[in-house]
C-alpha cells in the first residue's frame, strides 16, 4: 500500500512539477510518509521515476490494445489505432517527463539499462499484438514483426515529442506510415 501511494504521489508531481524538480522530501511529504518509507520501498529516486513510467507505460499500451484489440477488420484496427493517437499521443505532460527522465540516462548507466529494458518488453507487446491483428484480420506485414514494432515504437516517441510542443499537429502521417508498414489482406 504505501509503495502505491508513492508511486501515485511521485506520478502527480512528476507530471506536474518535473521530475528534476521534485525531491524524494516531497514525495515522501505528500504522500503522508517519511523519507525512511520512500527508501525502503526505492532504493532512489531513479528507480522510483522507473515505477512511474511502468504505470504509465502499462496504461499506455493497454489503451492501444482496447483501441484495436477487438478489431475484426484492417480498417477496424487502422481506425482504432489512429482514435489513440489522436486522443493520446504527445500528451505535454507523460511525454515531458518521458524526454526529461531520458536525460538521466546520460549520468545513470543504472537508468540507460533498465529504459533500455522496457523499450524491448514495449516492443515485444507491439509485435504480439500486430501478430493477433494481423491473426484475426489477415493484415500483413511488409517486415518481421518485431521490426514493425520498432519503427512504430520509434515513429511513436518522435511524433509524441512534436505533438507535445505543437499539438495541432495532425496523426495523419502516422497513420500514413502505419498504412505502409501493416498492408490490408489480400484480395482473393
Amino acid at each position: 500500500m504505501t509503495r502505491t501511494a508513492l508511486v501515485a504521489t511521485a506520478r502527480t508531481l512528476f507530471l506536474d512539477d518535473g521530475y528534476g524538480a521534485t525531491s524524494l522530501d516531497r514525495v515522501a511529504l505528500e504522500a503522508g510518509f517519511s523519507k525512511g518509507a520512500v527508501y525502503s520501498n526505492f532504493k532512489s529516486k531513479e528507480e522510483l521515476g522507473l515505477a512511474v513510467l511502468d504505470e504509465i507505460h502499462r496504461e499506455m499500451v493497454a489503451e492501444v490494445v482496447e483501441a484495436v484489440g477487438v478489431a475484426t477488420t484492417y480498417d477496424d484496427a487502422i481506425n482504432g489505432l489512429e482514435g489513440w493517437l489522436k486522443v493520446r499521443l504527445g500528451q505535454p505532460r507523460w511525454t515531458a517527463l518521458e524526454v526529461e527522465f531520458a536525460a538521466v540516462v546520460r549520468t545513470s548507466p543504472f537508468v540507460a539499462t533498465e529504459l533500455a529494458a522496457r523499450h524491448v518488453q514495449i516492443r515485444e507487446a507491439i509485435a504480439a499484438l500486430l501478430l493477433e491483428i494481423g491473426r484475426r484480420t489477415g493484415m500483413r506485414l511488409v517486415l518481421p514483426a518485431d521490426q514493425v514494432a520498432l519503427a512504430l515504437l520509434s515513429l511513436g516517441i518522435g511524433m509524441g515529442a512534436q505533438r507535445s510542443l505543437d499539438p495541432t499537429i495532425d496523426v495523419h502521417a502516422f497513420t500514413a506510415t502505419i498504412r505502409s508498414l501493416l498492408l490490408p489482406p489480400e484480395a482473393g
